[in-house]
């Protein structure tokens, strides 16, 4: 069967290659096989390509974090899925094959009525959004979420989640051009980081407090972000977008006493909790509050061109209904 190798840690438009292994075996006790229909190419795929990610596998080996695929098989004491059932692969099992073996009580069961290409995109970006609103403050219905990075991915989702729940959310973009985009998904506030910013967002909260910050960038985007937040906050670093540490002011970090925190979806604290968020993150997009949009789809033959097209921008899926 064909499926996509990390041959070596660098380049991954160069050391991410189509190759043919065996199809595998089993599946064994408490495992299912599934074929796989997509697999995004997700930032956390490239770091991973690139060697600077969490997770370190020996190349060359399959990688790819997220995917959706139809169960073929079973094996003995599995009863939590069945052959036919459309389902998204578990953390610790690599998607870029035309198959995998999963252990099934990780695998969860889409709607019926979600297509393949939407079910791929649901267990990172859309579960960490709800990860980050439910982790670090108990937010009620109107309060006020500060993020940046307002156009990117995972704040797409957390946008759609925030207002799935009643919060208001104010959201810091770069690019002014790209403030009418972010208001079209219902943000109560977006503007470009600028000297003004602080007094904007005053304005639009009506000085309303600000809990939790959720940061994307590094740099001194983050100090920003730790000016507007209000005393005893938490600041969550979930992204590092800028490739710049992060700044923080030291009179934010006594005077406010914030809080920060690195956040990584897969730390021990979280995986017990990923199924109860993949769950609400679903029933989100089931209902359409929240899309998840694609750039381009590739075939596995074509991941050069799939990794250049996601490393300029835009999310990019790898088709394996057409491996060929």
């Amino acid at each position: 069967m064909k499926a996509i190798h990390l041959t070596a840690y660098g380049n991954p438009a160069q050391n991410l290659r189509m190759v043919e292994i065996s199809e595998p075996t089993g599946p064994t006790l408490g495992e299912a096989l599934v074929r796989m229909e997509y697999a995004p190419i997700a930032s956390s795929d490239l770091l991973l390509a690139n060697g600077v990610y969490l997770l370190r596998p020996k190349p060359p080996c399959v990688i790819g974090g997220e995917g959706a695929g139809i169960v073929e098989a079973v094996g003995p004491g599995v009863t939590g899925v069945k052959t036919g059932d459309r389902v998204t692969i578990p953390f610790g099992t690599f998607t870029w094959a035309e198959k995998v073996v999963a252990p099934a009580e990780g695998l969860f069961v889409v709607p019926p009525s979600m297509d393949a290409k939407t079910a791929s995109m649901l267990n990172i970006n859309p579960t960490t959004a709800v990860l980050l609103l439910s982790e670090f403050v108990k937010l009620k219905p109107n309060d006020w979420v500060l993020l940046n990075a307002a156009n990117s991915h995972v704040a797409r989702c957390i946008i759609a989640m925030a207002k799935s729940r009643g919060l208001h959310i104010a959201g810091i973009v770069r690019r002014p051009e790209l403030v009418p985009e972010i208001e079209k998904l219902g943000v109560d506030f977006v503007g470009v980081e600028s000297s003004e910013l602080p007094k904007q967002i005053h304005t639009a909260t009506a000085g309303a407090p600000t809990a939790l910050g959720l940061d994307a960038v590094g740099g001194p985007s983050t100090a920003t972000m730790a000016s507007l937040l209000s005393p005893g906050a938490h600041l969550v670093i979930y992204a590092w977008l800028s490739g710049v540490p992060i700044q923080v002011s030291q009179g934010d970090l006594i005077v406010k006493k914030l809080n920060v925190h690195g956040f990584w979806m897969y730390y021990d604290e979280y995986l017990p909790k990923i199924r109860v968020a993949l769950t609400e993150a679903t029933k989100v997009v089931a209902s359409g509050q929240l899309h998840l949009p694609f750039s381009a789809t590739y075939k596995p033959s074509q991941i050069k061109e799939a990794v250049e097209h996601s490393q300029r921008g835009g999310k990019v899926l790898l088709d394996f209904t057409h491996a060929n």
